[in-house]
């Protein structure tokens, strides 16, 4: 063998490859391509590097990252990652496995794939969930023609002003292709007000195909979705609500909301910020929608001595068959990061993930009442927040950030109303807490 891990092949391995196809070179492996296309110049490539210099330059580039505190969410949380997590997903089993076509081979892959569907079930509470989707805005844009293609009868897609921003943007770039018409139902008081999503409901002549609106919105507020389940199945229209799953342990599930998609990032399940991906969007539906559900859904039968079996089932979609006429793009899950949610949903158990949740709720709520006390920051809502709010500031934010930053915290996040969100997760400590306070008590000027 040789001695780089991530070279997969050694010049006996390739000999013997071209051996068994009765070619001398990889280079007759292109006979058939005309001499004038062949780049026969020597490639601007730097000089080779040992593999200790390798990983010197490397490390020498991710020392220039700055490793801040994070008190910052807006759709991406710092939760702890069990260490157990990255050696079992590092496996080589894991790693390399791509789609498990050949099911009598894949038997691994698809069990916790399907243990992975499980788990996004039992916490929505809805009957079917794929494995998986890019992200939490994709899977949204994707529960937006998947609510399109259920209804038929409609292109309209109502959309919640309390959504993420990045959300509400990835969506109207889908619609925008697929010619779907968005409506914005506004916000009152901080939450999605069901009196403007009755009243478009009403004004739209050619009907609803659904709307999407958030648990938890990007003020951080706990939404109460009374009457909005509702009011969209009267007219025939259906509701996706837009989760954080790992509250989902706590809050109630879109299922008891009467929901008929729930889409998200599976990202708080565990898996590091790590400067923006890789994350995993999850989407769970009524088993009425099965049909309309993109992405792959893994099933359980029995092989032919009876044994217990997974297999991919439902496949007429995407490249499959459906090609052009398919309801998603979504070609291929992202099953390495649902390994990842799944063996965070196994070590945390339901009582675990009880006892996170409980200390978000302390740390964001000590937090708030703290920066109330520096008296430089004012309450915008009263209403009731998990992990994370926003308050209006009476300094300049500006000056905030960068007091802030300078002295190691990722705080203070501006948001388009001028407000700033703080979010406070099971692994800030008190003293960090305290930390921060006495920094803005002490170098931010009212």
């Amino acid at each position: 063998m040789n001695g780089f891990s991530y070279f997969p092949h050694t010049e006996a391995d390739i000999q013997q490859m071209l051996e068994r196809i009765g070619v001398k070179s990889v280079g007759e492996l292109y006979d058939d391509v005309p001499a004038d296309y062949l780049y026969k110049k020597e490639y601007d490539l730097p000089d080779a590097m040992s593999e200790q210099e390798v990983r010197d330059f490397f490390y020498g580039l991710s020392s220039r990252n700055s490793r801040l505190t994070c008190f910052v969410g807006a759709g991406a949380y710092d939760h702890y990652t069990p260490s157990v997590i990255p050696y079992i997903t590092s496996r080589s089993e894991f790693i390399t496995a791509y789609t498990p076509y050949q099911c009598e081979i894949s038997q691994g892959t698809l069990r916790y794939i399907f243990e992975y569907q499980t788990m996004i079930c039992d916490l929505t509470g809805l009957d079917v969930s794929n494995a998986s989707m890019y992200d939490g805005p994709t899977a949204a844009a994707e529960a937006m023609r998947m609510m399109v293609a259920s209804v038929r009868k409609s292109t309209t897609v109502l959309v919640s002003s309390t959504l993420l921003p990045n959300v509400i943007e990835v969506i109207r770039t889908y619609a925008k292709f697929y010619g779907t018409t968005i409506e914005m139902i506004d916000e009152a008081d901080g939450r999605t007000s069901l009196q403007s999503l009755t009243s478009i409901l009403s004004s739209v002549k050619t009907g609803v195909a659904g709307a999407i609106i958030p648990s938890i919105n990007r003020h951080g507020i706990i939404e109460d979705l009374t009457g909005f389940a509702d009011s969209l199945h009267a007219q025939k229209a259906l509701l996706t609500v837009y989760c954080d799953p790992s509250a989902l342990a706590v809050l109630k599930t879109p299922a008891e909301w009467g929901a008929d998609i729930a889409v998200g990032d599976a990202q708080p399940l565990g898996i590091p910020l790590s400067y923006g991906g890789a994350y995993v969007g999850f989407m769970a539906c009524r088993k009425e929608h099965l049909r309309k559900l993109p992405g792959r859904i893994v099933g359980q039968t029995k092989d032919g001595q009876g044994r217990r079996a997974f297999v991919l089932t439902l496949q007429a979609r995407e490249q499959h068959i459906r090609r052009e006429k398919a309801t998603s793009n979504i070609c291929s899950n992202e099953s390495l990061m649902a390994l990842w949610v799944t063996v965070y949903l196994s070590l945390m158990g339901p009582e675990g993930m009880k006892r996170l949740n409980q200390l978000c709720y302390e740390n964001a709520h000590y937090l708030h009442d703290e920066l109330i006390k520096t008296g430089k920051f004012e309450e915008v809502f009263q209403a009731p927040f998990l992990k994370e709010f926003v308050l209006r500031p009476l300094v300049d934010v500006r000056t905030l950030q960068r007091k802030l930053s300078e002295n190691g915290f990722f705080a203070a996040l501006e948001t388009s109303e001028g407000y700033v969100s703080f979010c406070a997760t099971e692994k800030r400590t008190k003293q960090e807490i305290d930390s921060l306070i006495n920094i803005i008590n002490k170098e931010v000027e009212a």
